[in-house]
């Protein structure tokens, strides 16, 4: 009797995975994360995170992405300017040694048409995790590269108040402005390698 069970258990775990789905793995050489906030309501100020890693699932019929988890080490942050990185690596803002990765989990992928998808997930940053939507296009066709990998590419965007993941550091100026804005734009560029 107990074998039949653990035969039912297995049958049943290789059934309800997505043992034929396709995975897809960020290459990090060819992805990055960038956003751009307001600097004393007058400019934007923008950077990057260079070290995102991460990966895709589509159903196995390749038609439908399923699921994707993204990954950034957060110390890989790089505006231009050395000296403001390090105060932003800082617990005035990102607090890195204490919050080194920030993580997004998608939850539900909704086709918006072809080769758009609004993408619902929870971000963890700076030790908050928060529900943000991301609106995705690309994954739609494939390409081969020199060395025989099978890639595809994706340009998201999305918007988020950093003061709901804690990050509220500012000042206000003479004129009553904030010196940094709340609103975060964010563009991801990613390239994935298929598996």
């Amino acid at each position: 009797m107990k074998k039949v069970i653990t035969y039912v258990i297995v049958a049943f775990a290789l059934f309800t995975t997505p043992l034929f789905a396709q995975t897809w793995n960020v290459d990090p050489a060819h992805t990055s994360a960038d956003f751009s906030i307001a600097h004393m309501a007058i400019s934007r100020v923008t950077g990057s995170f260079s070290q995102v890693t991460g990966q895709l699932v589509f159903d196995k019929e390749g038609n439908h992405p399923e699921s994707v988890d993204i990954s950034i080490d957060v110390a890989s942050i790089d505006t231009g300017v050395d000296q403001r990185n390090e105060h932003l690596k800082s617990p005035d803002f990102f607090d890195v040694k204490k919050y080194p990765t920030m993580t997004y989990t998608s939850k539900s992928i909704i086709s918006q048409g072809k080769g758009h998808y609004r993408v619902q997930g929870i971000l963890t940053m700076h030790g908050v995790s928060k529900p943000v939507t991301l609106a995705v296009e690309g994954l739609v066709s494939n390409e081969k590269d020199p060395w025989g990998n099978t890639r595809k590419g994706a340009h998201v965007t999305a918007e988020l108040n950093r003061k709901d993941f804690g990050i509220v550091y500012n000042a206000v100026l003479e004129s009553g402005n904030l010196m940094i804005g709340e609103t975060v734009d964010i563009v991801i560029n990613l390239e994935f390698i298929k598996q």
